[in-house]
């Protein structure tokens, strides 16, 4: 193992010492704690929504939540180390998640059609709120 895989390991078991996350994944309804500095006042800021990705690794990981406020949707990404992050609350588990993917068919004139199928998250951001 490199010295900086070693170091990175070494400081994500550091911070989970003092803050366990759940297990979540993507479609999932969760509730993210973020400490908030306004001026020379600091508070905690709840931030609810739906997780729709997860991605890096290590100290570099992150997971973006969305939720609709007035109408509008509004994408947040948190890193799951940043010390801004006091706690994460799973609300609700999702839904299996299908990922995209393209098939080939083959019609009646030997022509091939591609047909890509959307996850649920791609159509959820597309829907307007009502």
């Amino acid at each position: 193992m490199n010295i900086i895989a070693q170091l990175e390991a070494e400081q994500c078991a550091k911070i989970e010492a003092k803050r366990q996350l759940p297990i979540f994944q993507v479609g999932d309804t969760v509730r993210v704690m973020v400490r908030v500095t306004e001026g020379t006042r600091t508070r905690i800021q709840a931030y609810e929504g739906i997780c729709i990705a997860r991605s890096g690794g290590g100290l570099n990981e992150t997971f973006t939540v969305r939720k609709i406020s007035y109408g509008e949707g509004v994408e947040r990404v948190f890193p799951v180390y940043s010390p801004l992050i006091e706690g994460v609350e799973l609300v609700r588990r999702g839904k299996f998640v299908v990922q995209s993917y393209t098939t080939s068919v083959v019609s009646e004139g030997k022509q091939r059609v591609s047909l890509k199928r959307e996850s649920p998250v791609k159509k959820m951001k597309k829907v307007p709120q009502k």
